[in-house]
């Protein structure tokens, strides 16, 4: 492959949105990544990883968990290697779920969201959310793999009302 080819080989994707009003419950945002093989690139994930998790190949990790919002800026984070990706996985989606411990909690509900999808210093995408407003998770980009081995990246901001747990079985549907 020439340089000017190489696709997308590492990223961040960077989750921010404001803590909850005093008193309330507070909200919690995960990022999760749902990776699928080469034969089945609509089917179940082969693996998720999310903030209980890693990538069983260590390719993606969750570097920061934030359980409230509070910090400064973008509170969680996960890196993605596609480059290190085994050659069998041929598709990686990205999204997030709200947790819903405390009630159905749509993101329209939540202030000052935001996702940031970066290559180095390059944003490749970032939302605010406001376009699923209404919705409990939300796929953010897909990565895929071509012929010659390079990743591209798409922006795929889909809305799914769902709880966390059911919506890494969905998040990578056709």
């Amino acid at each position: 492959m020439s340089g000017l080819n190489k696709g997308v080989e590492k990223v961040e994707v960077a989750l921010k949105w404001d803590p909850s009003p005093a008193g309330a419950p507070a909200h919690d945002l995960d990022i999760v990544a749902g990776v699928y093989a080469a034969e089945a690139p609509y089917g179940p994930p082969a693996y998720l990883v999310h903030f209980d998790n890693r990538s069983p190949d260590g390719t993606i990790t969750l570097q920061r968990d934030s359980r409230t919002g509070q910090g400064f800026g973008y509170d969680e984070a996960m890196t993605v290697e596609l480059v290190r990706l085994a050659d069998h996985y041929a598709r990686v989606v990205v999204g997030v779920a709200i947790q819903q411990g405390a009630g159905r909690l749509a993101f329209g509900q939540v202030a000052g969201t935001g996702v940031r999808v970066r290559e180095g210093y390059t944003d490749l995408l970032t939302d605010d959310f406001a376009s699923v407003a209404d919705a409990t998770a939300a796929t953010v980009a897909e990565f895929t793999r071509d012929d010659t081995g390079a990743w591209t990246c798409r922006p795929l901001l889909r809305g799914f009302n769902t709880d966390p747990r059911s919506f890494g079985d969905v998040m990578g549907a056709a």
